[in-house]
């Protein structure tokens, strides 16, 4: 019980900051309107009498905007006031979502007006998070960063793929879509409330300055990280695994699991949002599970067995006749998704040079999201051709291959021997 005691106080610890309760609070809310936007998009489009083909190009717009500004939203972190940025980003999500509404409502709204409001939405992510972690440092001691990150990686997946779906699948069966996006916009709006109300501090404001010299040039700074990787035999096969992990299931889960919950069960949004909420709810779960676990010594093999052996229920999605089959499928996928993050996560702070790590991370972040467009942008077009069902078993099968072979030319096994990080002091005591 003290153990238990001890960590749940370390959790809430940064909470008694209030500028960070503030930020947090902005972020859940940001974050739950991102969950009811996924679940308003779907039946937006549907109400338009949209399809697949609609779907996965609205879908597609989302992640093209994140996927075009997500470096340079890294840079004008590094270059801008932080908390200036994450002000705008909420102020423009307002706006969006809130036209966006005002067209629903009044039946002016059209397929085009959704690609560019999901094109806008995703390149406003693109700031808002490296800006979001960016602050992070600013206003906690560093003792507490950790706590305040693992806390996030529990609340994230609850919100954006269980609560935010559930409320705006709620609105949709009972009122409309339209509904559901004034919905999104009310809950920007909650956010932008909770930031303007951090202090304008100049820490907060001061852009980030290199020690002792100028700042390289980012081409430079680029080409420095990219050189780093290639170098880097574990880092480089994860990256390669996860851009084609990615490619295969991202596209199916996002654009074609709401086909399977209305044609295989004949479900409504509410139904949808539940199968979401499960999602989420592994995803919690496995955060949770591997945060309170001693670091494994296998660490490359357990994070690719995690992701290989966690999309292979997927395989089974096309098949499932009954709600329950959907939602145990989808909690193991968030349950071995999110232990295998973890575990990636905390190998990128505790193996990648800390003059380097920034990039490194915002190139992994870059390089996941490559094909997801692509992914999006060919699951609907892929049901001309393919069954649902059929599309559902490449998603599943296709990483264990690749993680396998990743596994095999990473030399994981041999690295993870290497470079034990088991017996490393923790950061943090427990006394």
């Amino acid at each position: 019980m003290s153990a238990l005691k001890t960590s749940a106080l370390r959790l809430i610890k940064p909470f008694a900051i209030r500028d960070y309760a503030l930020l947090a609070s902005a972020l859940v809310f940001s974050t739950f309107a991102a969950g009811m936007w996924s679940v308003a998009m779907v039946y937006q489009v549907r109400r338009l009498d949209g399809g697949p083909v609609e779907l996965s190009m609205v879908a597609t717009a989302n992640a093209v905007g994140l996927l075009c500004f997500v470096l340079f939203g890294g840079i004008m972190a590094d270059r801008h006031s932080c908390r200036r940025i994450v002000l705008l980003v909420e102020t423009f999500s307002f706006a969006l979502m809130s036209i966006t509404a005002i067209l629903a409502i009044s039946g002016a709204l059209e397929l085009w007006h959704l690609m560019v409001a999901g094109f806008l939405m995703g390149a406003g992510s693109a700031f808002f998070y490296p800006s979001y972690s960016a602050l992070l440092p600013k206003m906690l001691p560093s003792d507490q960063l950790l706590a305040a990150n693992g806390l996030e990686g529990t609340v994230r997946p609850v919100v954006h793929t269980a609560l935010g779906p559930m409320a705006a699948g709620f609105l949709v069966a009972t009122l409309s879509p339209a509904h559901a996006i004034i919905g999104v916009a009310l809950v920007h709006f909650s956010a932008l409330l909770m930031l303007r109300r951090i202090p304008n501090r100049d820490a907060y404001n001061a852009a980030a300055v290199a020690d002792g010299e100028a700042k390289p040039g980012i081409v430079r700074q680029l080409r420095e990280g990219v050189g780093y990787t290639v170098r880097t035999r574990w880092l480089l096969w994860t990256l390669l695994f996860s851009v084609i992990s990615v490619f295969t299931f991202i596209g199916p889960f996002e654009v074609l699991l709401p086909f399977i919950v209305s044609d295989n069960l004949h479900g409504d949004a509410k139904l949808f949002s539940f199968a979401l909420a499960f999602f989420g709810v592994g995803s919690a779960l496995g955060s949770l599970l591997i945060a309170s676990a001693k670091f494994p010594r296998r660490y490359l093999s357990l994070m690719t067995a995690c992701w290989c052996l966690g999309t292979l229920p997927l395989a089974m999605v096309g098949y499932v006749d009954e709600a329950w089959m959907l939602f145990i499928i989808l909690l193991a996928f968030g349950i071995t998704d999110a232990v295998g993050m973890v575990i990636w996560g905390t190998l990128l702070q505790r193996r990648v040079p800390s003059r380097l790590l920034g990039r490194i991370s915002s190139l992994d972040f870059f390089v996941s999201l490559a094909l997801m467009p692509l992914s999006m942008a060919v699951a609907g077009p892929l049901t001309q051709v393919l069954s649902l069902q059929s599309i559902f078993v490449i998603a599943g099968l296709a990483s264990p291959v690749f993680g396998i072979i990743a596994w095999w030319a990473g030399k994981f096994a041999r690295d993870e021997v290497e470079h034990p990080l088991v017996d490393e002091p923790l950061p943090v005591s427990e006394g």
